[in-house]
């Protein structure tokens, strides 16, 4: 519930704050003291479009903030989570306007879009009047107030589920379809390409190992000659190998005779002839790669040329080209296979459309019956509120054609405002005082079920008087045992009933010069002279005073 209003710079308004509590509150006060400004204000912060002359004149900015107590299972919850918005024990939301026409959105001190701050707003207030922009008319959320009262909140989220599964069965069957049926149509080039890549066998980095192999085999030619004469000079006839390993075994014969002028030297010469037999290895290593068939050097080139032609011919690098015959062979299966997926996949479309359907009518069949129950209900309502003649009705027109993840059906608040006069929507039949006095017989029915913590009633009251009055305080009052009603009212029946009561003034300041509004509870005496002031005038009687107080006394 809205537990404080802070208001600044606001038109007429410098400085205001309320604080509210759960029951009826009413506003009262005379023509031009404000309240409309004060409603103006407290839409500001719901999230209403801004407008740059709400900004006191000769001033930046105004500001408006509002307060409120959310349980912790109330959607506006849900809304925070999604947005990352802190949930504080409080919810606070507050909207800056300058007067360059520029707004800027907060809550919980947290910047965020209009459009997220209007949907916390319409969550927690309801406002209603006799105009459309201020009351809850739109044919949009009749369905859901349908819902609500015939608690059939669950199966229209079943339903709702059910859609979103044969949307998905659906979607999964169509796309599958695309997938077989474009496979059809490339069948023949599928099966020449595969039949090409399985027969070339590309293997991933076969490019680079062709490559390297090509340019060693044709780099050997020019090298080879040299690696002969290297191998000769040290295998060859011309050899100094064997000599070395003679005068070796001769130094070795006279180690014993002088080993410290022997050892050295055989050591060095046994260095230098293991170094000799290891480069006359690597040279015969050389020799033998370098050593090729200049026909595999063609198959080299061949194999290189057909891997970049297959390359080229599929539009995609030569090491991608095993993946995309892997890719290719499976387009094919999916030809064979995919006719009896798709035989599946179309079964379980069909039992997701056959599951929502069933669930779709199951819902539209109960909310006739509940729609039965909502029209006797109001109009019920209707004869204390002087509208004894009109009648309400709930109209429901199905089409399975037309299904969506609400159901097959389209609910509208019809009225007939007079016997023999045609039926119609509610907003185009109604006239403003009739409209507000039908959404008060409809919210009080509605008052434990889809309704938002606070509702707001601006001037419902107007036009009427006596005992419709009486009966809109009655049914006010009813209303503020569930959820908290703020009434701005001229009937002082309505004023008699409320469980808290703020007067809105006008006070002049700087000698006249300018004024501001300002609202202050009043009780006891306050309270019964601001009533009888209600009902008398301009200048309050003692019988005024008096029948304010019987008001009073009836009221409690």
């Amino acid at each position: 519930m809205l537990s404080r209003l802070s208001i600044r710079d606001i038109v007429l308004i410098d400085r205001l704050d309320i604080d509210f509590a759960g029951g009826l509150a009413v506003l009262t006060g005379e023509t031009g003291a404000g309240k409309s400004i004060l409603l103006d204000a407290f839409a500001l912060a719901l999230g209403a479009r801004g407008d740059q002359t709400l900004v006191r004149q000769g001033l930046e900015q105004g500001q408006v903030i509002a307060v409120f107590e959310v349980e912790r299972t109330h959607p506006a919850r849900a809304l925070l989570k999604a947005n990352d918005i802190a949930a504080e024990d409080e919810l606070i939301l507050r909207r800056v306007q300058f007067s360059d026409g520029r707004t800027r959105a907060f809550v919980n001190d947290q910047p965020v879009s209009v459009q997220v701050m209007r949907q916390l707003g319409s969550a927690l207030v309801e406002i209603h009047g006799q105009h459309d922009d201020r009351a809850l008319v739109d044919a949009g959320t009749h369905r859901r107030l349908l819902d609500a009262f015939g608690a059939l909140e669950g199966d229209a989220a079943k339903v709702e589920s059910l859609w979103e599964a044969r949307r998905a069965a659906q979607a999964a069957a169509d796309a599958h379809r695309a997938d077989v049926e474009r496979a059809k149509r490339e069948s023949d080039w599928l099966h020449h390409a595969v039949e090409e890549l399985d027969k070339l066998a590309p293997q991933t980095g076969e490019e680079t190992t062709l490559a390297t192999r090509r340019t060693i085999m044709m780099q050997s030619e020019k090298v080879a000659e040299d690696l002969r004469d290297a191998h000769d000079v040290i295998a060859g006839a011309n050899s100094s190998v064997p000599a070395l390993s003679g005068v070796i075994r001769r130094l070795e014969r006279r180690a014993a005779q002088a080993p410290t002028l022997v050892e050295p030297a055989v050591k060095a010469l046994d260095t230098a002839l293991t170094a000799l037999e290891e480069t006359c290895g690597h040279l015969e290593q050389a020799l033998r790669t370098a050593n090729f068939d200049p026909a595999e050097l063609e198959r080299n080139e061949e194999r290189l040329f057909a891997l970049r032609a297959a390359g080229r011919k599929y539009n995609v690098p030569v090491d991608e080209l095993a993946a995309l015959a892997r890719k290719y062979n499976g387009d094919i299966a999916l030809i064979d296979a995919g006719e009896e997926k798709l035989k599946a996949l179309d079964a379980a479309a069909i039992q997701a459309e056959a599951d929502f359907s069933a669930a779709a009518l199951a819902l539209s069949k109960a909310r006739a019956k509940g729609a039965s129950a909502l029209d006797k209900a109001v109009n019920g309502e209707l004869t204390p509120l002087k509208l004894e003649r009109a009648k309400f009705s709930t109209e429901i027109s199905s089409d399975p054609a037309a299904a969506g993840p609400n159901g097959i059906d389209r609910v509208e608040f019809w009225v007939q405002t007079n016997p023999g006069t045609k039926p119609g929507p509610l907003m185009k039949i109604a006239s403003g005082g009739e409209l507000a006095r039908f959404l008060l017989a409809l919210k009080v029915v509605l008052a434990d079920r889809g309704s938002a913590p606070t509702l707001v009633f601006d001037e419902i009251d107007t036009g009427v008087g006596g005992a419709v009055a009486d009966a809109i305080g009655v049914r006010l009052a009813r209303l503020a045992t569930g959820v908290q009603v703020l009434a701005v009212t001229h009937a002082p029946q309505v004023a008699a009933r409320a469980d808290r009561h703020y007067v809105i003034s006008k006070d002049a300041l700087e000698k006249g010069k300018r004024v501001a509004t300002r609202v202050n509870e009043v009780a006891e005496e306050r309270r019964r002279e601001e009533i009888a002031r209600m009902l008398a005038g301009a200048e309050i009687t003692n019988e005024a005073r008096a029948a304010a107080e019987r008001l009073i006394k009836a009221a409690g």
